[in-house]
């Protein structure tokens, strides 16, 4: 709390207090609606999106089930008419300008939903529609590995905790209907269409309202630019970007790399000492020696994903590989395991981390089977020649080429003459 009160600078304290009261006894019945919206609005006056954003930051300690799509989408209405924004004058190319920018084009496509459903289906216009209705996976995607993880080193984790729940649900309810138009479920497929719309909507205004004016107050304008590699590289929904993300995360390296003077001899002076430095040194492996380069590009190069958390249950480290499986950013590298997984999804990260530690399993795997793809997931503890726990290794792989294999392969074919 008081790391989240630093990066906000000036905040009004006591007025966030009696807002954390109000919205207290709202949720537990001591108020209606309408008591609660004339006590905020004969005591509180107006407020900003960074004292919303601090208030409900105080219910961090409260019950999990807290977090439930109802209570999330009946928060902000309490402060509708006294909340003050605005985010004018950011360069087109801001992270913040980018979210908004799919914002407005996602409003576009809830338009020609609610005007093609007032006609009789037609299931091709629809699939049109929803291609491109799906792209806000991309949109979520960021925010959760790239926008989430810097306002949580901030103190500020209620985007991790709340917002990601709604994230997720709206997510699976636009999943959920692509399946009902797939299927010909004609009249299911409509009926959800109103729902759909309004939940979106509600998600962009709390974006708008909350999120992203708060993380404008909390996040640096160093941490922003850092932020457009991994944005690039996890994508963008509707928008139309020529980007290099490597080419971009080479750029931002070279920017903020140290003296090159200063590097050199310090290279020089570990190199004295037989302490490997730089990407040429050699390293000494259990079997073999290899250069830092030559490690990075054989990781980068498995046709299969890698991560590491370690003993601490701290992100240290996943392979950047061109056919990642699922998104990723390196804001995700220094953070807790378990915020860096959906609400639904925590108690299963947290068993496997306590079985591995306890040495009560060593290893365990899943696998996802849907219509195109099969995906493969393996966890490994990990352990010194000791026994000691040191972390968790988490392979995923593409699996579905494999398993269509059959009879036996053993003349050369190059990928061309299949």
């Amino acid at each position: 709390m008081e790391d989240m009160k630093k990066h906000l600078g000036q905040v009004d304290v006591a007025k966030v207090k009696l807002m954390v009261r109000v919205e207290e006894d709202y949720e537990n019945g001591k108020l209606s609606f309408d008591e609660a919206r004339a006590t905020l609005e004969e005591r509180v006056g107006s407020c900003t999106p960074a004292e919303i954003a601090l208030a409900e930051q105080m219910f961090t300690e409260e019950d999990p089930d807290q977090c439930r799509k109802e209570d999330i989408q009946g928060k902000l209405a309490l402060f509708e008419g006294i909340l003050q924004t605005g985010m004018e004058g950011l360069p087109a190319d801001h992270p913040l300008s980018r979210y908004m920018q799919e914002n407005e084009a996602c409003k576009k496509i809830l338009l020609e939903i609610e005007d093609l459903v007032q006609y009789p289906l037609i299931k091709n216009q629809w699939i049109e529609l929803y291609d491109r209705l799906m792209q806000v996976k991309r949109h979520l995607s960021r925010k959760q590995m790239q926008l989430y993880p810097v306002l949580e080193q901030k103190g500020f984790t209620r985007p991790t905790t709340t917002m990601w729940t709604l994230d997720d649900y709206v997510r699976d309810e636009i999943r959920d209907a692509r399946a009902l138009l797939d299927a010909d479920d004609d009249d299911a497929f409509i009926a959800r269409q109103q729902t759909i719309v309004a939940d979106l909507r509600d998600l962009m205004a709390k974006e708008e309202s909350i999120l992203f004016p708060t993380s404008l107050k909390m996040i640096t304008p160093e941490e922003f630019e850092a932020m457009k590699s991994g944005d690039a590289e996890i994508g963008y929904a509707w928008l139309d970007l020529d980007v290099d993300h490597r080419a971009l995360e080479r750029e931002q390296k070279a920017a903020s790399s140290p003296d090159a003077t200063f590097v050199d001899e310090l290279a020089a002076l570990l190199g004295k000492h037989g302490i490997a430095a730089g990407p040429d040194a050699e390293l000494d492996m259990k079997t073999g020696k290899l250069t830092l380069s030559q490690v990075n590009l054989m990781l980068q190069n498995l046709p299969l994903d890698i991560s590491f958390v370690d003993e601490h249950e701290i992100v240290k480290f996943y392979s950047d590989t061109d056919h990642r499986i699922f998104p990723r950013s390196k804001n995700v590298i220094g953070r807790d395991v378990k915020n860096c997984h959906p609400r639904a999804s925590v108690h299963i990260v947290q068993e496997i981390v306590e079985k591995f530690r306890a040495g009560e399993e060593d290893e365990v795997d899943f696998w996802i089977n849907k219509p195109g793809a099969f995906i493969y997931i393996y966890y490994k503890a990990v352990r010194d020649e000791d026994g000691t726990f040191c972390g968790v290794l988490e392979m995923m792989q593409d699996c579905t080429r494999i398993r269509s294999l059959e009879d036996s392969r053993t003349l050369l074919t190059w990928g061309s003459e299949k």
